[in-house]
C-alpha cells in the first residue's frame, strides 16, 4: 500500500499538530519539533547496533539486525505505544530524521494495526530547515530592541506586547551569571525551534530585549543577532530600590518558589542557595577577591535571615553587586560603543517605555 505524506510546513507548527517523533532518545533530546512526543522505533541501544552494521555490511543487513532486535514483545510494545497516543490524538502525524525508513516502518505497522497516519517528508532535517529558514526572514522585519540596566524588568516589559521576543524563556534562561532555572537548560536546536516557533505569524514589527549573544547553553542566530545589532532601541532608567525589589522577586523569590516545586522545600532551599553561590563564584576573576569575600560574607548572612522570614535580607549584596559590577560593565559598553551605538528612540522610567514601544510598534 502506498503510505501517506505531508509536506514539511509551518503550519504543521502553528497549528499545533501533535507529532510522534519515532527517533532514538538520544536524537531527541537533542532537538526535537515543537510538541512532539518522542515514541521511538529504536531505542539508543538498538540504534547503535543497527548504525554499526549499516557501515559495516550494508542497508539490506542492517534493516534485517534492526527486524531481529524490535520483533515479538518489543515490537508490540512500541506499536502499542503509537496506537494509545493516536488513540487521544487522531491527528498525530509521524515523522523521523529524514522522513524515511524508521517512520515508513511506524507507518506500516499502524497500518497493520488498522490506523493510516501520514509521515512528514523529508522529516525531522526538512522541518528544521523551514523554522532556521523563518528566524532567518525576521532578520529583515523591523525590531525595537530594549535596553537598560540589570534590574529593570526589560523581560517583564517585553511580555507585555503583543509582538514581544522572550528569548530568555526559549532558552530557559535568565541570561547572567545568576540566570540558571531549576530545569535543564534548553539546547541549542530546541532555543532555535522555540524561536522560529513564537516567530510564526509574526511578519511585522517585532520588540526584543537587549541580550549577549550567548543566553545559557543557547546562542542567537546569526543573522537575526546582527539584526539584534542594528536595530534602533530604547532604554529603561529605574532608581536602585526599584530594581533591588524586580531582582528579589525575579532572581530569589521566584527561584526559590522554582526549586521548591521541583525539589520540595528541604532539597529546593539547598540548591537554590547552592546555585547563587557558585554564580558569585564565578565572577570572582572580574570582582577580585577582596571584593568576592565581602560579598560571599553578605550573602551568606541573606540567607541566614531568610532562613528566618526575611527575604529582603539579600538587598545587602545584590545592592553593591549591582552598583559595583554590573552597573558600571554596562556604562562601560555604552561609552565603548558611543561611536557607532544604535539609534536610542527614548530613554525613561519603566512605563513610559511600554509606551513607547507599544507607540513604536503601532
Amino acid at each position: 500500500m502506498t503510505l501517506a505524506t505531508v509536506p514539511a510546513s509551518l503550519n504543521l507548527i502553528a497549528q499545533t499538530t501533535p507529532l510522534i517523533d519515532v527517533r532514538a532518545p538520544v536524537e531527541f533530546v537533542q532537538g526535537s519539533l515543537p510538541g512532539a512526543v518522542n515514541l521511538p522505533l529504536m531505542v539508543d541501544d538498538e540504534r547503535h547496533q543497527v548504525g554499526i552494521a549499516y557501515k559495516q555490511h550494508g542497508q539490506q543487513v542492517a534493516i534485517g539486525l534492526g527486524e531481529r532486535l524490535v520483533s515479538g514483545d518489543t515490537k508490540r510494545a512500541r506499536v502499542d505505544a503509537w496506537l494509545g497516543y493516536v488513540a487521544r490524538q487522531p491527528d498525530a502525524i509521524i515523522y523521523c530524521f529524514r522522513g524515511g525508513l524508521r517512520s515508513q516502518i511506524a507507518q506500516q505497522w499502524l497500518a497493520d494495526a488498522g490506523i493510516n497516519r501520514p509521515r512528514i517528508d523529508g522529516g525531522w532535517k526538512a522541518m528544521r530547515q523551514r523554522l532556521c529558514q523563518r528566524i532567518d526572514e525576521a532578520s529583515s522585519q523591523p525590531m525595537l530592541v530594549v535596553a537598560g540596566l540589570t534590574g529593570c524588568a526589560k523581560t517583564t516589559l517585553i511580555n507585555q506586547l503583543s509582538n514581544g521576543i522572550d528569548l530568555e524563556a526559549f532558552a530557559n534562561h535568565k541570561g547572567s551569571a545568576f540566570g540558571r532555572q531549576p530545569e535543564e537548560p534548553t539546547t541549542q536546536i530546541d532555543f532555535e525551534h522555540a524561536l522560529a516557533k513564537r516567530l510564526i505569524g509574526l511578519t511585522g514589527s517585532l520588540v526584543v530585549e537587549d541580550e549577549s549573544r550567548q543566553i545559557g547553553n543557547a546562542n542567537i542566530p546569526l543573522i537575526f543577532w546582527h539584526a539584534l545589532q542594528r536595530a534602533p532601541r530604547i532604554r529603561i532608567e529605574m532608581p536602585l530600590d526599584w530594581r533591588l525589589e524586580q531582582l528579589r522577586r525575579d532572581y530569589i523569590e521566584a527561584l526559590e518558589q522554582r526549586y521548591t516545586a521541583r525539589y520540595g522545600p528541604q532539597e529546593g532551599w539547598q540548591r537554590m542557595r547552592l546555585q547563587l553561590a557558585n554564580a558569585l563564584e564565578r565572577l570572582a576573576k572580574r570582582l577580585g577577591n577582596a571584593r568576592l569575600q565581602r560579598l560571599q560574607r553578605l550573602q551568606g548572612m541573606a540567607f541566614d535571615a531568610h532562613a528566618l522570614g526575611n527575604i529582603q535580607a539579600h538587598e545587602a549584596w545584590l545592592a553593591p553587586l549591582l552598583t559595583e559590577y554590573y552597573d558600571p560593565l554596562y556604562r562601560y559598553h555604552l561609552e565603548k560603543q558611543r561611536d557607532n551605538r544604535p539609534v536610542e528612540l527614548h530613554v525613561g522610567d519603566w512605563e513610559s517605555c511600554l509606551e513607547a514601544a507599544r507607540q513604536w510598534s503601532a
